[in-house]
């Protein structure tokens, strides 16, 4: 008896969509250098634990046989006080990009027709926002940064057709530092259709100090096509709990909650972020202390004559261009972890003392550096 060969069988193909996405790159860990204590400046986490308050929440949460609450009820009445808002306005979310993945589910992709939507934000900017809206099914019109490394407002105005559907605006702008500003922002809403969504992404708003900048929640009350995006991951140090959220008028809030992922949030992420809201001013004093590093590795920089754009996240850009992976590398063998973006620049994360005075003196010995301006 003779058993024929099988014909091949066709192997498993995903959306076309996939092969031509940007990869996702995670800030890598730094290389161990014998003498050298490691210090991992390419991922924008906070160099400090939680504050203790949120430490014993995590170590009293025991209940994790059992699913979390999906609205994160707890949560969502904390944040409403904290914020002076609805607790009805308020969408949580894995992070703030767990989030703006529920806002885009909602509101961007093809129609019945396959008639792509489209989502305009400004590009270099989140380096996940190509990938989360191409893979809602939406088409991403990317608007070029303004030289100082700022959203280019008028042009992302002029972009606005019939099928746009939302707008990223990115405060402060991850990677390049700049935050936009109250009157600019205004400006730009009463530019855009009322039928379109307007994302103000505030990942890093605990760390801006410019008097002029946006506030979100302020500009959220005022406009109901404004929708603000936070997250507990970078101020309050909660980056591998995972928990952000959205706030939103209830006729953008009710639909999101339709295709909001189940208990994304879970309950020790949830009593970990309602202990650092009730203890929030001693989240104000390690948020301090990172912004007066970031005041004097800015002010090192100047003084070593790179310019650099406007600093209000908890990182600074070095507009490196071509040699950007050089400057890497170099960085490498200082063990220090640092993330480069292809042939534009490098972001540098403001961490310990030591690993930011290490990276000044690296700073002082590149000699390109001063050439910058």
């Amino acid at each position: 008896m003779t058993t024929e060969n099988p014909a091949p069988l066709d192997p498993v193909q995903p959306r076309t969509v996939i092969g031509r996405m940007p990869k996702y790159v995670a800030g890598k860990p730094p290389r161990e250098i014998p003498g050298l204590n490691a210090y991992k400046l390419s991922s924008n986490e906070t160099p400090m634990p939680p504050i203790p308050e949120v430490m014993d929440a995590i170590r009293a949460q025991l209940d994790i046989n059992r699913y979390p609450d999906p609205l994160s009820t707890k949560l969502r009445s904390a944040l409403a006080e904290f914020l002076s808002v609805p607790a009805e306005d308020i969408v949580t979310g894995a992070g703030s990009l767990g989030a703006l993945t529920q806002i885009l589910a909602t509101f961007a992709g093809q129609d019945d027709d396959g008639v792509q939507d489209e989502v305009i934000f400004a590009w270099r900017s989140f380096e996940a926002y190509p990938i989360v809206v191409e893979t809602s099914g939406a088409l991403p019109v990317q608007i070029p940064l303004l030289e100082d490394g700022r959203h280019d407002l008028d042009a992302m105005a002029a972009a606005v057709n019939e099928r746009t559907s939302v707008i990223l605006l990115c405060t402060p702008n991850n990677p390049t530092g700049p935050a936009l500003r109250r009157d600019e922002v205004e400006a730009f809403i009463a530019k855009v259709p009322s039928n379109v969504l307007i994302v103000i992404d505030e990942a890093y708003q605990e760390f801006v100090r410019d008097p002029q900048a946006v506030d979100g929640i302020d500009t959220y009350r005022n406009h109901p096509n404004v929708m603000v995006l936070r997250t507990f991951s970078k101020a309050h140090g909660l980056a591998n709990l995972r928990v952000g959220y959205s706030v939103s008028h209830p006729e953008v809030t009710n639909n999101i909650r339709v295709a909001a992922t189940m208990f994304a949030v879970s309950s020790v992420a949830e009593d970990a972020a309602v202990a650092s809201l009730a203890h929030y001013d001693k989240v104000v004093e390690r948020v301090q202390k990172i912004v007066d590093e970031r005041t004097r590795v800015v002010a090192g920089l100047e003084e070593l004559r790179w310019k650099i754009p406007a600093a209000e996240g908890n990182f600074v850009w070095l507009p490196l261009g071509a040699d950007t992976a050089e400057f890497v590398e170099l960085a490498s063998e200082q063990a220090l972890a640092v993330r480069g973006f292809a042939s534009e620049g490098v972001r540098v994360s403001i961490g310990e003392d030591e690993a930011n005075t290490r990276f000044l003196e690296l700073c002082r010995n590149y000699p390109k550096g001063s050439t910058l301006s």
